[in-house]
């Protein structure tokens, strides 16, 4: 039934492919006959923000990247969104200070990571390896986060995160090749278990799963629509 009060918003463009993904997700999850019966979902793909690597990383620009997220989640809220979602796992990272300058916020936001350490805990997994970004994954953000589950996260060497990049770049360029598929492949089969902590990365999966030979890949955007989803049926 039309539900006209619930009304996503995304903060995306980081990157602008991993948004249009998110997306086709939202389409695909929140299944219809008739387009009304889906709730209305507002995007501000903000590609043009700093970097939210380097400003970890570096700490550059960090104020204006602040700034600018908190600007956006704002504007959605005004426009009318009830719950907000973030298409980027290293943009977790400042969340506290959005919450400083607009509490209020808290209560909209659907935690992606949180939500996907939950859903692993739920499912008893006691290993699983995380691959992301390196300001995701030096964060410690899910370290931490499955350390407080009794969940043991293996992470990948600093020698590798170069190829991360690859990986990583090749989505938000669009630009395949056979190396590319090569390195992910061989990234995301090391262990039985595996987090995708970069919106990038499913969709590398998506194109390559038939060379997937872990037993569960969880990505954390789409385990975050599903967790709209259930929230919107019992509305």
């Amino acid at each position: 039934m039309e539900n006209k009060n619930f009304v996503i918003g995304v903060l995306g463009g980081m990157g602008t492919y991993a948004t249009i993904n998110l997306f086709k997700q939202y389409a695909d999850i929140f299944k219809a006959e008739k387009e009304w019966e889906r709730p209305r979902i507002i995007i501000d793909n903000r590609c043009t923000m700093p970097s939210r690597v380097r400003a970890f990383l570096y700490n550059e620009n960090v104020n204006v990247l602040v700034n600018e997220m908190t600007d956006s989640m704002k504007k959605l809220v005004e426009s009318g969104c009830t719950r907000i979602i973030l298409a980027c796992n290293t943009s977790h990272l400042f969340l506290p200070q959005i919450y400083s300058k607009i509490p209020e916020l808290e209560d909209k936001v659907i935690n992606i990571i949180s939500n996907c350490v939950e859903t692993i805990a739920d499912d008893k997994i006691k290993k699983i390896y995380l691959l992301g970004s390196e300001g995701t994954i030096d964060s410690k953000i899910y370290q931490n986060a499955l350390n407080e589950k009794n969940i043991n996260c293996v992470t990948p060497d600093k020698s590798e995160y170069s190829l991360l990049r690859e990986c990583i770049e090749a989505v938000k360029q669009n630009i395949y090749s056979d190396e590319v598929k090569q390195i992910f492949l061989e990234l995301v089969n090391k262990y039985d278990y595996c987090i995708l902590g970069c919106t990038e990365l499913p969709i590398l999966y998506d194109m390559y799963k038939d060379g997937v030979k872990c037993k569960n890949v969880y990505d954390p955007l789409l385990l975050g629509i599903k967790k709209l989803k259930e929230e919107f049926d019992n509305e």
